[in-house]
Formats: structure tokens, C-alpha cells, sequence
């Protein structure tokens, strides 16, 4: 089974929990990685492609395999930071 998640990662937890509420209120989950994640994938809206067991740190991957596609997830923190993640397909 393989996965497809975008994530928006931000080190502070009050910033995290800001973007989520923004989200949860309806704003475009990419234009807000592009703004405020770290990581690389951030240019490509967070996008980090297709992944299967094992390719993400066990946190990360355990709450992208709880959500349907096009769900957000609540704040995963993990050693990176926190991410805030959406699981936008899986195939076999």
C-alpha cells in the first residue's frame, strides 16, 4: 500500500495551531505551505508524493494511514517539528 500526503512543517506549536484553525476555517492548504513550512516540499505546495511503509518516521506515517483521502489532520509533532498533514491518495 502506498500513500500520498501534502504537509505543511513549522518548528513553533502556536504557529501550527494557528494554520490549522485557518485551515479548518477554509483556507487553500498549498498557498499555506508555500507560506509558512519548512521543509523543501513547501514549493510544491507540500506535496511529498508517493511513499510506502516505512519512508516517513513513525508518527507521520501512522496518522497519514488514520485519514481518508482529502482529510486533514489535528498537529503531528514529530522530531522534525510539527506537521500538519493531507492525505490526498493511497493505492495498492
Amino acid at each position: 500500500m502506498e500513500n500520498r500526503a501534502s504537509h505543511i512543517l513549522v518548528k513553533d506549536r502556536r504557529l501550527a495551531d494557528e494554520i490549522l484553525k485557518r485551515l479548518k476555517g477554509g483556507a487553500d492548504f498549498a498557498s499555506l505551505a508555500r507560506e509558512y513550512s519548512t521543509c523543501p516540499s513547501k514549493a510544491k505546495g507540500g506535496d511529498l508524493g508517493w511513499f510506502g511503509d516505512g519512508q516517513m518516521v513513525p508518527a507521520f506515517e501512522a496518522a497519514v494511514k488514520r485519514l481518508s483521502t482529502g482529510r486533514i489532520s489535528e498537529i503531528v509533532p514529530t522530531q522534525f517539528g510539527f506537521h500538519i498533514i493531507k492525505k490526498t491518495g493511497s493505492r495498492d
